[in-house]
């Protein structure tokens, strides 16, 4: 079976293991105060579209965009279970992502994203997608254990 990316609800019952890793992988070495994850039932919330990329049926990845305003949108909770990485699934995602945000009209898609070492990967993955670091957007402050990204939807 092919891998497919679809819009799906968040609290589909097989989709535990993402968030569990998701949420474990937040937690493993920022600090609570500076953690701007949506859990599950947050994003099954109107103004967010929640997609997840499938293998055979497994559920390998995770992405979402919520709303800021008629041409802003966030990315949120982008995660691939660490058995698939290496595969190219988050440059998938991201750019279904990208596809999905434009296709709804937006203009304008921004990140937050973690400054530890953890989180190199994801920053480079944004940088070759065109996303270039910003000051913080709708209720975000200045923090150290963050970095904000944005990118123009052409």
């Amino acid at each position: 079976m092919p891998m497919t990316i679809a819009e799906e609800h968040p609290l589909t019952p097989d989709l535990e293991l993402l968030f569990q890793r998701h949420t474990a992988d937040m937690h493993a070495d920022t600090p609570p105060e500076s953690i701007h994850m949506m859990d599950k039932g947050a994003l099954a919330a109107p103004g967010i579209r929640f997609f997840v990329l499938r293998e055979d049926g497994r559920a390998l990845a995770m992405g979402a965009f919520k709303r800021i305003d008629a041409t802003h949108a966030e990315i949120k909770s982008m995660h691939v279970l660490h058995e698939a990485r290496g595969r190219g699934l988050s440059r998938a995602m991201l750019e279904h992502l990208l596809a999905a945000a434009r296709a709804d009209g937006f203009a304008r898609l921004s990140l937050e994203t973690g400054v530890q070492p953890t989180f190199v990967a994801a920053r480079a993955l944004y940088a070759r997608a065109g996303f270039h670091e910003c000051g913080p957007f709708e209720g975000y402050v200045l923090d150290p254990n963050s970095v904000f990204m944005t990118k123009v939807l052409a």
